[in-house]
């Protein structure tokens, strides 16, 4: 039992598609309380269970933190290389809470506290790279049409600019139930082109064309926090363009329309992404007299293009 709201709807759909396609059956239902309070007891039900589910993480989280001032003897010690191996756990323990707190108990702020001050004290240990997928060449994906589900959300948006920047340029965009033979179905509910384990369908295409740049990471990081629901990344920014997609979804009823505007936002975004890169390029200085204020001057000069 999830909110009857349209996120909670994709992602029983989601649920639904997978049983499906292990051979079982699974319909989707929509239902009201019909006793007086009943909803707010569902509520206090869905809190009180992710309370409990909070503090259980944090307990277990706390018993791994090191003592005050520390942390190197702890890296050593048999509890720090424990917590570092079970660091990635913790977090998808968290995330899985997250992903059902649809009502915000209490206790996630200091569960998100604690597993923070874990992560720092393991930091920069990271799990090795799984192998990268046959790349796929954007020449035999060019002139077809690519067709999607109703009512596009971030993931469809990114994957839609994804695809006329780095795939197609004249690529068109349709919505169906069905795809037909010719069609290039993407965040369908199965396909090629569709969430693959913990990855959204803008991660997927990114794999499989083998689209590498920065911006195209930035960005992909942004759509898997929002479409995943899970704050792998936590980059600042996705907070802002949720609102944004929130924002573009109200303002148009037609679909074709809504999807041309997601695509210039991420355009937009991924832009302002690249002119960080351009803008982050170290400043070549000649030595000689006026060098040394030269380059602060390069330094601190506000540039043009974030204006």
């Amino acid at each position: 039992m999830l909110p009857n709201t349209e996120p909670c709807r994709e992602d029983f759909e989601w649920l639904r598609s997978e049983v499906v396609a292990l051979g079982g059956e699974a319909t989707v239902f929509a239902a009201d309380a019909i006793s007086e309070g009943g909803t707010e007891e569902i509520v206090a039900v869905f809190r009180r269970a992710r309370e409990q589910e909070y503090r259980a993480l944090k307990s277990d989280v706390d018993r791994l933190l090191p003592a005050g001032g520390k942390e190197k003897a702890w890296r050593a010690s048999a509890k720090g290389r424990l917590a570092s191996r079970t660091l990635r756990g913790l977090h998808d323990r968290l995330h899985a809470i997250e992903r059902i707190d649809f009502f915000n108990a209490a206790a996630r702020g200091e569960t998100a506290v604690s597993l923070g001050r874990l992560e720092r004290a393991v930091r920069g240990r990271q799990p090795s790279a799984a192998a990268a997928p046959a790349a796929s060449s954007p020449a035999g994906f060019r002139g077809r049409r690519w067709v999607t589900r109703r009512r596009p959300g971030v993931d469809r948006m990114a994957s839609a600019w994804l695809i006329r920047r780095f795939i197609d340029p004249a690529a068109e965009f349709a919505f169906v139930d069905h795809a037909g033979d010719t069609d290039v179905p993407f965040d369908m509910y199965s396909g090629e082109f569709s969430h693959h384990g913990d990855a959204c369908t803008f991660e997927v295409l990114a794999e499989r064309f083998q689209l590498r740049s920065a911006a195209v990471g930035t960005v992909g990081r942004l759509v898997h926090d929002l479409d995943m629901k899970d704050a792998k990344y936590g980059l600042p920014e996705a907070a802002a363009v949720g609102r944004m997609v929130e924002g573009l979804q109200a303002l148009h009823a037609d679909d074709a329309t809504l999807l041309e505007h997601g695509i210039a936002m991420f355009d937009a975004l991924a832009r302002s992404f690249e002119s960080d890169q351009e803008n982050a390029r170290p400043v070549d200085v000649k030595p000689g007299a006026g060098a040394t204020k030269s380059a602060r001057s390069a330094r601190t000069r506000p540039s043009n293009k974030r204006r």
